[in-house]
Order: C-alpha cells, then structure tokens, then sequence
C-alpha cells in the first residue's frame, strides 16, 4: 500500500475553503487597513466587502479582486510600464516551474501571475518562507491566492524531512495536478544585485526524483524568470541590511520583513520586465549520467542562471552606475544626462541615509545596479 503524504500544513486553500477565511479576513483590522490603502472611498471599500462575502473559488478571488489590485495598486501607482518577453514559447495547456530571480518579496510573483492570466495561463502557486506569515491575516491572504509554505530555520532532521515533503508536493503539482509552481531561485531576494540559483534549492527538488537527475528534472519543465526592475525595490533598505552585516553582524527581523513587504508596494519602481527563458528539456542541457549529482546539480544551475542573465532587461540606471564606479563614460549611448543626473540624486540619497561610512556604502549601491551588466555581458560572451 503506497503511503499518501498529508500537504495540509503546507499547501493553499482549496474552494471549499475559501469563504470562510475570506470572512476572517474581513474581521481583521489589519486587512480592513489595506482596504483603506485600496481606496479612501468609504464607498468603494463596502463595495469591495460586498463583493468578496459573495467570492467562492480561488480562481473568482484571483480574477475578480486580486488582479485589479496588482493593476491599480502596484502598476499605475508605482511603475512607468510593465513589459514581457518570451511567453510565446510557453504552452498555455502545459505546467511549468518557474524558478526566477528574486528582488522583491510581494511584486515577483504578484506581477507573473498578472502577466500569466493576461495570457489566458491559470494562475501558479507560489513558495512563500513561513518566516513572512508574521501575522494570521498574512497566511489566509497568501494561502487564498494559492501560495504554499516553505519551512525555514529547522534542526537539520526536521529540516530534511520537510524538504522532502515540499519536493513531493512540487512535483506532484506539476506533474499530477498540472499546476505550475513558482519559487525563488535563493532564500531571500537578492540584495546586491547579483542573482544566483543556489545550489540547496535544486539539490530539494531532486529529493522527489525517482530517475536519473536529468529526466528527473526535465519532468519539472523548468523555465527560468528574469526579473528586472529599473529602479531596485528597497534599493536603500537592501544596501543598509547588507553594510549593517558586514559591520555590526546584522540579523534580520520580521519587522524588517513587515517593513519590506510595505515599502516594496509604494516605493516607485520605474519600468518592469520579466523575460521568461526557455523550458529546460532533457535535450536543453547535457552532461554523463555518471557524473557526480553535486557536478550535475552545479551544471544546472549555471544553465538557470546563463538564461536568467541573457533575458534580464538592462536599464539606464544599470549603465550609469557602472561608468560612475569606473569613473569612465563608456556608456553613454545607453543614457541621457538627465537620466544621469536623477541617478546621482538617487545614489546621493542612499548615501545620506544610511549611516556610515559614505564610500563603502555608495560603491555598494552602485554594486547593486552595476553586477547585471557584468553577468548580462559574460552570459553573452
């Protein structure tokens, strides 16, 4: 008798579900919060009440609620545009795994599923640390809009085991269910602008896989995500987390998370890409079977991250910061100078607001714009 393995802990609600924590969320003060954030209309937030008591399904939240607010909330509020490219090369009928970049804790995947229901795609489930449900309102509003959880900070035998229970539930959503799932490509975003697949993430998707590693994970329809915002989400909060580590041995907080999550919404963002890469197939990338999995897993990786490099949206921003580190003017064709100079205010403020030492803190900042190009210029060399 094969053993069912029990996701309860760990994966969304379910449309039976849905209702009844709808009208939990709907009790809770904090929730009634982002309600006024939606609108100061007290009108148009008792509509939206209204309209959600009467919602039943995932799938009617998602289209009827959750979209318009990534539209109105985070596009026309906090971006100059939204744009894509490669989603011609997905299969609207097919799941798929998407392992992207990662800037900023709520938008990557808040935007992807936009983009993917403007396609006519249904919407992923998305892999979301159980260090960000700081609160119960923040799990029942994720857990609606189909995100599972990803257990952190456990001793290393529990950990293992929860690991191997999120591999199962991934790949049994892909490959029974045909769901697509997104996670990040690390733990934690990126905060020195410098995206790499950590190797523990691949080496947790394996844990699933009955085959050899490559048919294992061609199985998965990987599909690498680049995600490029042309002005960083909490560029200045991420420059001051990673200068307090080095200095004083800063550990994050959930109120740091809290924080982020807030700033990520309402700070401008500029221009937004998501480049969508190739599905990997056993025919994308090739290695000997007999090769040891850690060499194998460390191809992989590197064949993620070459896609998330070559389709990452290089901006203005991007090329002034790399000639004001450099202190050459190689790039100019890419900018004007008044593009140039609202960097500097931009590169001025960061400086003035994070205590410290005001070079170090300013070549980091610059790092953080600057290290896409680098990877952008080797994937293609």
């Amino acid at each position: 008798m094969v053993h069912k393995i029990n996701f309860d802990d760990i994966r969304p609600f379910n449309d039976s579900e849905v209702n009844g924590y709808l009208q939990l969320l709907l009790q809770d003060e904090n929730f009634q919060h982002i309600l006024q954030f939606v609108s100061k209309d007290p009108q148009r937030i008792e509509q939206l009440k209204l309209m959600l008591t009467h919602i039943h399904s995932v799938k009617d939240l998602q289209l009827k609620f959750v979209y318009q607010m990534v539209e109105e909330l985070i596009l026309k509020r906090s971006t100059d545009g939204l744009t894509s490219s490669g989603m011609d090369s997905l299969d609207k009928n097919i799941s798929y795994l998407f392992i992207s970049n990662h800037r900023d804790i709520i938008l990557d995947s808040a935007i992807m599923n936009y983009l993917i229901v403007r396609e006519g795609m249904n919407t992923t489930e998305i892999a979301i640390g159980n260090n960000l449900l700081i609160e119960k309102w923040i799990e029942y509003a994720v857990k609606l809009n189909r995100a599972f959880v990803v257990r952190r900070n456990l001793p290393v035998r529990e950990l293992l085991m929860a690991s191997k229970k999120l591999s199962e539930y991934i790949r049994r959503d892909i490959t029974v269910e045909n769901n697509s799932v997104w996670i990040a490509q690390r733990e934690g975003r990126t905060k020195d602008g410098n995206d790499k697949t950590q190797h523990a993430l691949l080496k947790m998707l394996n844990l699933s896989n009955i085959k050899e590693l490559q048919t294992g994970f061609a199985e998965l329809r990987i599909v690498p995500l680049s995600i490029s915002y042309e002005i960083e989400p909490c560029g200045i909060s991420k420059v001051a987390e990673l200068y307090k580590r080095r200095t004083e041995g800063f550990e994050k907080t959930q109120e740091d998370d809290l924080r982020s999550m807030g700033e990520g919404l309402i700070r401008p963002k500029g221009r937004v890409h998501f480049g969508f890469g190739k599905p990997i197939t056993s025919q994308t990338y090739e290695f000997a079977s007999d090769e040891p999995i850690s060499s194998q897993i460390e191809k992989l990786a590197e064949h993620i991250d070459q896609q998330i490099y070559s389709n990452f949206q290089l901006w203005p921003n991007n090329y002034i910061a790399e000639d004001i580190l450099n202190n050459t003017r190689l790039n100019t064709e890419h900018y004007t100078q008044e593009q140039y100079n609202q960097f500097m205010l931009m590169t001025d403020e960061a400086v003035t607001m994070i205590p410290g030492d005001a070079a170090v803190i300013r070549e980091m900042f610059l790092k953080m714009y600057v290290n896409p190009v680098i990877n952008k210029r080797n994937s293609l060399n």
